[in-house]
Parts: structure tokens; sequence; C-alpha cells
């Protein structure tokens, strides 16, 4: 069990199961809640569950400990999340959740993507086989036929 929760597999589906709740209690819940408005009860909701586990953990630290390149793109990081998550309940709002969610993961494309351009990191032409299918099915998903 403890082989598991050092897995980075383990915490990456646990991801996706919650990203999955995230979509279907979200679009019962922004019923007659304005987007953004859902998107602040969201992130207060997350600010109180982080600090609850950092001080139960005991994994809170000194702000100063934190270098400035770390701080400038944990901001960014947090503003990219903010402006996902607007967009995110915007489209909610719209939409089908089963319609939203695969466009919404087609941020595993652009991360690809921008993991060869900006980090070098390099994909087998296997995973960008893989890629593109992701890419396709996301479309595909949002097709009423």
């Amino acid at each position: 069990m403890k082989t598991l929760l050092v897995s980075w597999q383990f915490w990456a589906v646990g991801s996706a199961i919650f990203a999955a709740l995230t979509a279907v209690f979200a679009k019962v819940g922004i019923e007659g809640v304005g987007s953004d408005f859902a998107t602040f009860i969201r992130t207060i909701v997350i600010l109180g569950a982080i600090a609850f586990i950092l001080s139960l953990t005991g994994g809170w630290q000194a702000p100063s400990t934190v270098t400035p390149k770390s701080w400038l793109f944990l901001i960014l990081s947090g503003l990219a999340t903010g402006a996902s998550w607007l967009c995110y309940f915007r489209a909610l709002k719209l939409g089908n959740a089963s319609q939203v969610a695969p466009v919404d993961k087609l941020s595993v494309v652009l991360v690809a993507a921008f993991a060869a351009i900006f980090l070098g990191e390099r994909l087998s032409p296997m995973h960008w086989l893989a890629v593109c299918f992701i890419a396709t099915g996301a479309v595909m998903l949002t097709l009423r036929i």
C-alpha cells in the first residue's frame, strides 16, 4: 500500500476521478448560480480544504523558503488555474457536462505539446499517436450525432 501512495499513477487516477466528479457536481450545483460566483465558492472551499490538509500534515512552510522563480511560476499557475475555472464553469453553464469535459481535457494534448516545446520533453512517435487519439476522441465526444 505504501508503494501505491508514492506512485504518480495512483495520484493521476485519483485526479481523473475527482475531475470527473467535479464536472458532474458542478453541473448540478451551478443551476441558478452565476458561473463566476460558483467559481468563487469553489475557490473558498479549496482554500479551506488545503489549509486543513497543510495543518493536518504539518506541510506549512515559511514564504521566505520559496524562491523568486517558484513564486513567479506558482503565481502564473494560479492565474492560469483561475482563468481555466472561470472558463470551465461558464462552459458548464452553457453546455452539457458530457461535451464540456472532453473539450476541457484537450488540455492533455496541449500539455504534451507545451512540454515538448517549452520543457524539452521527448515523446515517442507512439505517444504522439496517442495524443492525436485523445484529441480526436475529445472532438468526437462533442458531436451530437
